[in-house]
């Protein structure tokens, strides 16, 4: 039976790590999605939800007691100080459930490449849990106009944007990078040449543990 490779997938906001994940797991891959795991951790009656409750006030809350989490993402964008508090609530719960389903999936032996999509994972030191790192990235302006077209002020788009690494940055310690700045086609060919490459060079290839 063959180790679990293990892929970490990130890159900017509205960059478009979730088609990419689409894709891949059309192709085969078994996935984790890091902000479904954040958004079920604001799920009421949760200690994640009640811990942010009483965080951020009842204010962000609808009536039927759940996050308004655009009401949240106001608050957060907002103020450094109130993003990192989120940030220390929510990144328990997402490491606890990742961790745990990608110990289950190399316990069963059934799954040969298991994918992460993690947006902030060089900003909570994740890198080093993955066999391979894939960024994917695009210019601010396509970020923003993606944003915007979403319902965001430019302001509000911008805040995000810096809420997360410079994507220069991400891209230079990916192991690959995808970029997303045209046409759909061009991303699904990226796609598929990293994903064929990682099956290939497997294990063989996987990075060696870092101090």
């Amino acid at each position: 039976m063959k180790p679990l490779i293990k892929v970490g997938l990130t890159g900017g906001i509205a960059a478009g790590k979730s088609t990419v994940t689409t894709r891949w797991r059309k192709t085969g891959a078994a996935t984790i999605d890091a902000d479904d795991l954040a958004h079920e951790a604001l799920t009421p009656g949760t200690p994640t939800h009640a811990d942010v409750v009483k965080t951020f006030g009842k204010k962000i809350l609808n009536a039927d007691q759940t996050i308004n989490r655009r009401a949240l993402g106001k608050i957060v964008f907002e103020d450094e100080r109130k993003r990192l508090a989120l940030n220390q609530i929510i990144h328990p719960y997402v490491h606890k459930a990742v961790t745990k389903t990608l110990t289950q999936w190399e316990q069963d032996g059934q799954v040969a490449v298991g994918v992460v999509s993690i947006p902030l994972l060089y900003e909570v030191g994740e890198e080093n849990s993955f066999d391979f790192v894939v960024t994917v990235a695009c210019s601010e302006q396509t970020q923003v106009a993606r944003l915007t077209s979403k319902g965001l002020s430019k302001a509000q788009a911008r805040a995000r944007i810096r809420a997360q690494w410079p994507l220069p940055t991400k891209m230079d310690r990916a192991d690959f990078v995808i970029w997303n700045d045209g046409l759909l086609q061009v991303l699904e060919q990226q796609a598929a040449i990293i994903w064929e490459t990682i099956k290939e060079t497997g294990h063989a290839a996987r990075k060696a543990p870092q101090n």
